[in-house]
């Protein structure tokens, strides 16, 4: 049986693609999102918990995230949660609900956000050329067990080639515009 998938391949590229968007989707622009508050964690009933699990986080302006807590015993460690989480933002608790009023960014904050999008970039691009790698060895293999020929191998091969540049090329896009969104801000 053979090895190679071209599908298993594509999928897990975009795999890689749909990565970067979300970690680009966590950067701040300026403009509330959000996805800012996503690795956001709190100590609640003794464990640690994503934020939304125990809150709904909302941006009711923009340049306002508001994070209502369900319960009220939360609110503090709710509030100590986002300061840990290093992101920049000052809660300010009014009742059950914390508002985090989005400061500007300063031109090094977004040259450095800029540059955390290459960054990801770059590793999406990795994962996508590693896994352009396993295809290649997997149809290696396929031809040497004589499930495909030399001819099969060699157009399997280009079409793996078309599919990475596809996929870094998408990569490459999602940074691109995210740079600009920060930038122009």
């Amino acid at each position: 049986m053979a090895k190679f998938d071209k599908a298993d391949i594509e999928r897990r590229m975009q795999g890689a693609v749909e990565a970067l968007k979300h970690d680009l989707s966590g950067l701040r622009t300026g403009r509330a999102n959000i996805a800012l508050l996503e690795p956001v964690h709190v100590e609640v009933y003794g464990a640690m918990m994503p934020l939304n699990q125990v809150a709904t986080i909302s941006a009711p302006e923009a340049r306002m995230l508001s994070v209502q807590v369900w319960d009220k015993a939360n609110v503090i460690p709710v509030e100590k949660g986002i300061a840990k989480a290093n992101l920049g933002l000052n809660p300010m608790i009014d009742g059950q609900t914390i508002r985090l009023p989005l400061p500007d960014l300063t031109e090094e904050r977004r040259k450095e956000l800029a540059k955390l999008c290459g960054k990801y970039a770059e590793n999406a691009k990795i994962a996508i050329r590693n896994v352009r790698r396993d295809g290649m060895e997997a149809l290696k293999e396929d031809e040497k067990r004589k499930d495909i020929s030399e001819d099969d191998r060699k157009r399997l091969e280009d079409e793996v080639q078309k599919s990475t540049d596809k996929f870094v090329a998408e990569a490459d896009a999602a940074a691109t515009a995210k740079e600009k969104e920060i930038m122009t801000q």
